[in-house]
């Protein structure tokens, strides 16, 4: 019992107001979506309260990586945290195909795309730009992911091509859905390495990270946070159909908009925070690195889980405006990062052509 009362306060100890408040909201968010969930709360609470909270369990597992300190690595971490910042939209996906809703999770996916590149880079060229000017970042270390994103939409964009080309492979979507896949992920392993050894940026722009936690406690908090925003993603995909009726919202508009921002606002938020501080290096490379993870990562874990999952089998063979607005998107980052710097007025037109796509999906 001794031992126990020991770890307790000594886990406490190195805990934050900040953190304490972050864990008690997560506690508190999951356990109000249970509660709107089992006893009839209307139709739009239930939804609402599981959208904060996915984004609410996806900062914790944020910053529980953050507080390994220097156990991995800088470049570790990166990749690790990247990795499990994903699992909310991963339990969506997975819940959403079983449901049969289909056009939500690709939607989704890309949407979780756009809003990084589009809507999140914009917002940090804003509020970086009105506070210091033009902003400068190094050139070299945005190119990269910008570039691997621009090669893994190009991957993700041919099975629809040979669908609505009318090419011997639009008969086989399905297998060439998954041939892609392969190759995404094959793609995102060889880069494991690169991004292992590249870590972040060493130049007085990286955030100084909170004390570190105790290795038991950083994995409880992952733990907890990873079981808790499994059934919580059961939960908002159960919710989702009853509040898009009462909402007269589309299923593609509910996807690319409010699914794709609910797994991860809280985290975009750090980014924007690092432009306001002037730290554009690292601002740079936390938005640009999310959109490469889902394109490399999750895309094709989806479309290959889907086969054995027993609900809707996704494929990559998507409407048209969804993968035109994705070409549009990622063509439109490369311009942005490649000459090096940002200004508030680019932030502008980002956001701008973020809310004309997603205007255009309203109806569906």
């Amino acid at each position: 019992m001794g031992n126990r009362l020991g770890s307790v306060d000594s886990a406490r100890r190195h805990l934050l107001p900040g953190d304490r408040r972050l864990l008690g909201a997560g506690a508190l968010l999951t356990g109000a979506t249970a509660a709107t969930h089992y006893v009839h709360a209307g139709r739009i609470a239930p939804f609402v309260v599981a959208g904060v909270a996915l984004g609410v369990l996806a900062a914790i597992v944020g910053r529980s990586v953050d507080r390994l300190g220097n156990r991995l690595g800088s470049g570790t971490t990166g990749v690790v945290q990247s990795a499990l910042g994903n699992l909310p939209e991963l339990f969506v996906g997975i819940f959403a195909l079983r449901a049969g809703l289909v056009g939500v999770v690709q939607a989704a996916l890309v949407g979780s795309i756009l809003a990084n590149v589009l809507l999140v880079l914009g917002a940090a060229f804003i509020v970086g730009g009105l506070r210091h000017g033009t902003q400068r970042f190094t050139p070299e270390a945005a190119r990269t992911p910008v570039l691997l994103l621009v090669l893994a939409a190009s991957i993700v964009i041919v099975p629809t091509l040979s669908s609505h080309l009318g090419v011997a492979a639009a008969r086989h979507e399905h297998a060439l859905s998954d041939v892609a896949a392969a190759v995404l992920l094959v793609v995102f392993v060889l880069s494991i390495p690169a991004s292992l050894k590249a870590g972040t940026v060493d130049d007085g722009s990286a955030p100084r990270a909170g004390p570190r936690w105790p290795l038991q406690l950083v994995l409880w908090a992952l733990l907890g946070s990873s079981v808790a925003a499994a059934f919580v993603s059961d939960w908002f995909v159960a919710a989702l159909t009853p509040a898009l009726s009462a909402l007269h919202i589309s299923q593609a508009f509910a996807g690319l908009v409010i699914v794709a921002i609910a797994g991860n606002a809280v985290e975009n938020v750090v980014g924007i925070k690092l432009a306001a501080q002037n730290r554009a290096d690292y601002a740079m490379s936390l938005i640009l690195q999310s959109p490469v993870q889902i394109a490399l990562g999750l895309i094709p874990v989806l479309v290959l889980l889907s086969n054995v999952l027993g609900g809707a089998t996704l494929t990559l063979v998507m409407p048209v405006m969804l993968v035109a607005s994705l070409a549009i998107a990622v063509v439109v980052a490369v311009v942005v990062v490649f000459d090096g710097e940002s200004t508030w007025l680019e932030g502008v037109t980002l956001v701008g052509l973020y809310v004309a796509v997603a205007a255009s999906f309203w109806w569906g």
